[in-house]
C-alpha cells in the first residue's frame, strides 16, 4: 500500500512541473565578470530549488525603451528552465533582493510557446 502510495506521489510531483522562460535586465555599470557572475548566481537558486534549465542567452547590452532608474541600457539575458511554480518564487525573490536587476519578467510557457522557442534555438544553431 506505501510503495502505491509512494509512486502516486511522484507522479503528482513530476506532473506538476512547468516550463518557464524568465527574461531580466542588469545594470549597465556592471563589468563583464560581475555580469556573469550574477547570471550564474541565479542558474544556481534555479537549480538549489529544482529546476532544469534548457537554455540560457545572455543578449548582451542593448538600449531599453525607457529609462528604469535614469538608465537607458541594461545587461539583458533569457532563461529557459522547467520546475516547480514554487521555483519561479524563489527566483523572484532573489531577483528583488539583488539591486543589481533593474527589470524581470516570468511567463509559463504553454506547448506552442515551447516549440517555437526550440524551432528559435535551431535555427540560431545553423
Amino acid at each position: 500500500m506505501q510503495a502505491v502510495q509512494s509512486v502516486q506521489m511522484k507522479i503528482i510531483k513530476t506532473n506538476n512541473m512547468n516550463n518557464y522562460e524568465t527574461v531580466f535586465i542588469l545594470t549597465p555599470v556592471l563589468s563583464d565578470v560581475q555580469v556573469k557572475e550574477a547570471v550564474e548566481k541565479f542558474q544556481a537558486i534555479l537549480k538549489d530549488a529544482g529546476a532544469k534549465i534548457s537554455q540560457v542567452e545572455n543578449w548582451g547590452l542593448k538600449k531599453m525603451a525607457y529609462p528604469i532608474q535614469k538608465k537607458s541600457t541594461g545587461f539583458y539575458s533569457l532563461f529557459e528552465f522547467e520546475g516547480a511554480g514554487d521555483v519561479v518564487e524563489k527566483l523572484e525573490l532573489a531577483f528583488r533582493r539583488d539591486e543589481r536587476v533593474l527589470r524581470f519578467l516570468t511567463t509559463k510557457m504553454d506547448k506552442h510557446h515551447v516549440a517555437f522557442a526550440e524551432r528559435r534555438r535551431k535555427k540560431a544553431k545553423a
